[in-house]
């Protein structure tokens, strides 16, 4: 039965992670934006109604925003494939998740925009812009120096039974796929019945809060190396920040990610660091 569960996720991988699917997907991002943009100008012009969700689609921008959250649901995805690879590739693409979110508010921000020349009506709005514009921008920085380091971290640590501790992280990882299934449809429920889209990134990022805590104690059975178990350990509390900043308000979320993006990459240093004068020291003894 394990063997057959881990095929099944192996075989999910595949598919979503196909060209085809891939082709697809790309395929229906851009007809939603395109169906989307038509809908909201229509709307705009009260050409048509599509009654509860004349509110979103009164906007003329609503269709990036749309397009943004389908993208953001797709990395969800992918993310639960990265992680039996690797727990700081996985820890990675949260980060990258984090700055789309950031990206993807800006935009919805700017579709909430409606009038552009007085600047008293908009101040605000464009602030938010550049808040999450750089906020973005920063977590992009930080990371493509942290995915940097960790790279050299991978190449050099071996764990034994390595195979069983990466089919254990695809059954994490299988109940993690199931669980985006179940917020998903949960959410398009309550799209449907109340017209209002819950954006249960946060509900999703709990859930994977406690698939890494699960990690971190099955990673003891095969090192109990006090450095690796630590940075296994803040990999986990990085997750938990990143959860909190999607609940907090504007700035303050934006300036929790940047500040746990820091810690990562400080994290990175001094565990590169440290791994060097540790095997120096095992080449000389």
């Amino acid at each position: 039965m394990l063997r057959q569960t881990i095929k099944f996720f192996d075989k999910q991988v595949v598919f979503w992670e196909s060209p085809k699917i891939t082709q697809r997907i790309s395929s229906f991002l851009v007809l939603s934006f395109i169906v989307c943009g038509i809908c909201s100008s229509l709307v705009y012009y009260q050409l048509i109604s599509v009654g509860k969700f004349n509110t979103f689609f009164k906007h003329p921008f609503f269709a990036i925003e749309v397009a943004f959250t389908i993208l953001l649901i797709l990395e969800l995805l992918s993310l639960i494939f990265v992680l039996p690879k690797s727990v700081s590739r996985s820890l990675g693409k949260q980060f990258e998740l984090l700055s789309l979110i950031f990206l993807r508010d800006g935009f919805k921000e700017f579709s909430h925009l409606d009038n552009f020349y007085l600047w008293s009506d908009s101040k605000d709005t464009i602030l938010k812009m550049l808040i999450y514009s750089f906020g973005a921008l920063a977590i992009f920085t930080l990371m493509g120096f942290t995915q940097q380091l960790n790279r050299k971290i991978q190449l050099s640590e071996t764990y034994v039974n390595q195979a069983q501790f990466v089919q254990i992280k695809k059954l994490l990882a299988l109940f993690l796929l199931i669980s985006f299934f179940i917020i998903g449809i949960g959410d398009m429920v309550v799209l449907i019945q109340k017209g209002k889209y819950l954006h249960s990134f946060d509900v999703f990022y709990t859930v994977l809060i406690f698939t890494d805590i699960i990690i971190v104690f099955v990673a003891l059975r095969y090192t109990k190396n006090y450095y690796r178990v630590f940075r296994y350990t803040a990999f986990v509390l990085a997750t938990i920040l990143i959860r909190v900043s999607l609940t907090l308000e504007t700035y303050y979320n934006v300036v929790l990610g940047v500040i746990t993006a820091i810690f990562i990459l400080l994290l990175a240093i001094v565990y590169n660091h440290l791994q060097k004068s540790l095997t120096k020291k095992e080449l000389t003894t």
